[in-house]
């Protein structure tokens, strides 16, 4: 049974709002040397959810392709105006998946990280909560996915149900 779930969020000027219609997949809290120079911060925390489940509930927005470490490249989705990022689409995932910052949200604080990862690039001062995982460099997602969202993203590629007969 799928869990209740609404969360408004937007960029600083207000002119791009948009609405996740249900929980994330999971949530990152990537400390690569690639986030920490694009988010300019320590580390950047996404929300990978289904990109059908965010909403544009005002303003409009552009995609800005950057380079990755993968080599696959992120499209950047900005707020025209402000130009605050508010998700990327991963060259892996394609559009399918959008990593959602979770510093957009108005209310941050109901998507703490699930995982942290690339770790072994942390900034030092950074304190890890020990009761969340972390992996020096990225994990096997299967072993940590609740099977909510392991059924979620099967079905979002494609793939038949493990329960399918």
């Amino acid at each position: 049974m799928t869990e209740s779930f609404a969360a408004e969020g937007g960029c600083d000027c207000a002119a791009a709002r948009y609405r996740m219609t249900r929980r994330p997949l999971f949530v990152h809290c990537c400390h690569c040397r690639w986030c920490q120079r694009e988010t300019g911060s320590a580390f950047a925390l996404n929300a990978m959810i289904e990109s059908e489940s965010v909403e544009l509930t005002h303003g409009a927005t552009e995609k800005i392709w950057t380079p990755s470490e993968s080599g696959r490249g992120q499209q950047i989705v900005r707020c025209r105006v402000c130009r605050i990022a508010l998700w990327s689409y991963y060259g892996g995932s394609g559009d399918k998946v959008k990593f959602l910052r979770v510093g957009t949200l108005d209310d941050p604080d109901l998507l703490p990280p699930d995982v942290h990862i690339y770790t072994a690039s942390k900034q030092p001062w950074v304190a890890l909560d020990p009761r969340t995982p972390s992996f020096e460099a990225y994990y096997d997602w299967k072993s940590l996915w609740p099977a909510e969202s392991q059924e979620r993203r099967r079905a979002m590629n494609g793939a038949p149900s493990e329960d399918a007969g």
